[in-house]
């Protein structure tokens, strides 16, 4: 008899949509989006409803664990490499001290629990741990400096808007259950604009498109910002409640519009329009996309746009707000960690590869991975790999055997999201949800909470890491338990963090040192320009067809696709072979002509994998934003070149 169960998504996307798996026999026949969470409303991406086929019963899992002898990854038993593991670890404090050790951890599982594993690194050592954010952290720095806190407005206090700008952000791929939000307001005569050097699907769903240069976002919110000081579009209290109100001023009337709009990569008649759209219809939202605050000014982006927000009075009030990242841990109690200020040192994430190569006194013998991926979704995957594969030992926690894992002296295989209790926050949502395991792994394979649990007591810490999946559960909802939304309450299904105020800084109250917002007032330096030489800029974007590097083996075969501008690609014709090089490396792609594509990008999926040949991140150089020590992935510029004259018969026909 098939059974229905509930439970939610834990990969890496802000939705964190809660699932209905039907269940028979021990087996996922099928998952749908659960119709009673507020957000997923029945609905889920095209991603995750192909998880059961494509990621949870995929012939190429892992169900052994892999130690690599005479340099072949051989399966071996659990207890034998839990042996291995537990006596490296032990040998390599006593020899050169736990920061020889290096923990690091990412988005590969957005699981709360999954910070046991950090909590077990912490206690052995404290171990070398990561800093900075590849995903948002130039976003959170810049929202932490003006505001006092990165956060976001309730999800559906976008239905209280007059208008809506999304910045840089893609629904169709990067938040597919706003889109009905989206198509509301748009009946409800609510006007919409997209800003992205990108065109991309979302276009077709607003009034205005601006497409400026890559890296001109912060001249083209200044130039805006002169329209709305010109037209009086904005709030004669603002001076109450901002710092720097006249230095922000005096900065936006620096330059005129027409240089302002020139420096975004634009008419002025394109600046104007954004900025009638934006001050006359109020309260206006801006929707914050993450791939803008991936350049090296991508702080100062979001700055320039939370000036936007702040000068015009657009924050503090419903329908308002400059989102762009809600709180998703802000409900859990992480007392038990003391995090960055015990590591004996760290490692910045963007620079993962140089770092750890370059580390001494001591040099880092092992690296323990878990959720992640870091030479597919780093920067200079290259770098990344050799420091992996450098090491005295290497141990990574994966269902697959990804780039990463090829590079482990260990590898050790752990479940999916339908084979493990775990709760979860949003980062595009105020919503807590549950995840159950609907279905038990298959034989061999264990949650990342077993793995540290058996490590725990070969190591000594057994009795710190000795608690159940709800236990720690319990543990981490206890703050909210009195306020409803402690682990019962989520088995019945999702509460809304109690502690989320559904308008942020109503008031125009912050929570900085002086409760006023603070303005930008400087130019930030400008991101790299293209050259004659490497005249495209690479931009790596996320795809529908599957998650991060998340994709299967036969989703990587063949050149990558490379998406541009025909008059970009030199003559070449659609469909050719090309090299794509940047000043660090190369990729065979294909190229797709595109004319609604600026003629100074050139777009590649992310996520693409260093085995099959198709890792964009190996053409970047590892360098970081001006906060937050996010990774400056847009910055890179590259060229093509022919890869080899066509055949005759594969050449294109034009005229029918």
């Amino acid at each position: 008899m098939a059974q229905v169960l509930r439970t939610a998504c834990n990969r890496d996307c802000p939705d964190a949509c809660g699932i209905l798996a039907t269940v028979e026999d021990g087996r996922v026949l099928r998952i749908q989006g659960d119709p009673e969470h507020p957000v997923t409303q029945g609905f889920l991406c095209r991603r995750t409803n192909r998880f059961v086929e494509e990621r949870q019963y995929h012939p190429a899992r892992l169900t052994s664990p892999l130690l690599r002898r005479d340099g072949v990854l051989t399966p071996v038993s659990w207890d034998e490499a839990l042996d291995l593991a537990a006596g490296q670890l032990l040998r390599f404090r006593a020899e050169s001290g736990p920061a020889s050790i290096f923990h690091y951890r990412s988005a590969g599982s957005l699981g709360l629990l999954k910070t046991v594993c950090d909590f077990f690194f912490e206690r052995f050592g404290p171990v070398t741990m990561k800093r900075g954010d590849i995903c948002s952290g130039a976003g959170e720095a810049a929202q932490e400096l003006d505001f006092g806190a990165y956060e976001a407005n309730d999800w559906f206090d976008l239905r209280n808007a007059r208008a809506v700008v999304l910045w840089g952000k893609n629904p169709h791929v990067s938040s597919v259950h706003q889109l009905p939000l989206l198509k509301e307001a748009r009946a409800a005569g609510v006007k919409l604009a997209l800003v992205d050097p990108v065109h991309q699907r979302t276009a077709a769903l607003c009034d205005l498109l601006v497409q400026p240069r890559p890296g001109g976002d912060v001249h083209l919110a200044l130039g805006v910002a002169r329209v709305l000081f010109e037209r009086g579009w904005t709030d004669p209290e603002a001076p109450a409640y901002c710092n720097h109100y006249g230095a922000f001023r005096e900065l936006v009337f620096s330059r005129s519009l027409p240089a302002w709009a020139a420096g975004a990569g634009l008419r002025r008649e394109e600046v104007t329009a954004l900025a009638e759209l934006y001050g006359a219809n109020r309260p206006a939202n801006i929707q914050v996309g993450w791939g803008l605050q991936r350049r090296g000014n991508g702080a100062a982006a979001v700055r320039a746009l939370d000036a936007l927000g702040l000068v015009t009075g657009n924050v503090g009030v419903p329908g308002g707000g400059v989102s762009f990242s809600t709180r998703r841990r802000s409900a859990f109690d992480f007392s038990f960690l003391r995090g960055l200020p015990a590591a004996p040192r760290s490692i910045c994430e963007p620079l993962f590869g140089a770092e750890v190569l370059a580390a001494q006194d001591p040099p880092i013998r092992m690296v323990w991975v878990t959720a992640a991926n870091p030479v597919a979704m780093l920067p200079d995957s290259h770098t990344v790999a050799e420091a992996l594969r450098s090491r005295e030992f290497t141990v990574v926690v994966d269902a697959f055997l990804t780039d990463t894992a090829r590079c482990a002296h260990l590898v050790l295989p752990t479940t999916t999201m339908l084979e493990e209790d775990d709760v979860l926050g949003s980062y595009g949502h105020h919503w807590l949800t549950l995840m159950r395991a609907v279905v038990p792994p298959p034989p061999g394979v264990k949650t990342d909470l077993e793995i540290m649990s058996a490590l725990a007591e070969r190591v000594g810490l057994g009795q710190e890491l000795r608690a159940d999946p709800r236990a720690w559960m319990e543990r981490l909802l206890q703050r909210v338990d009195p306020q409803g939304a402690g682990a019962a309450a989520l088995e019945q299904g999702p509460v809304r963090n109690p502690e989320a105020p559904p308008v942020l800084f109503a008031g125009r109250r912050f929570p900085t040192s002086d409760g006023r917002a603070n303005l930008v007032h400087e130019l930030p330096r400008d991101i790299p320009r293209p050259t004659l030489e490497f005249p495209l800029y690479l931009t790596s974007i996320s795809s529908d067809r599957f998650q991060a590097s998340q994709a299967r083996p036969e989703d990587q075969e063949g050149p990558a696709e490379a998406r541009l501008h025909p008059h970009a690609a030199l003559g070449l014709p659609d469909g050719a072979l090309a090299l794509l090089q940047s000043r660090i490396g190369e990729m065979t792609v294909r190229l797709r002509h595109d004319a609604a594509q600026r003629r100074d990008v050139v777009l590649v999926d992310k996520g693409g994998w260093l085995s099959a040949g198709r890792c964009a991140n190996a053409l970047v150089q590892a360098t970081t934003t001006d906060r937050g020590e996010g990774a400056a992935y847009y910055d890179e510029t590259v060229r093509v070149v022919p890869a080899a004259p066509l055949a005759e018969s594969a050449r294109p026909r034009l005229g029918g």
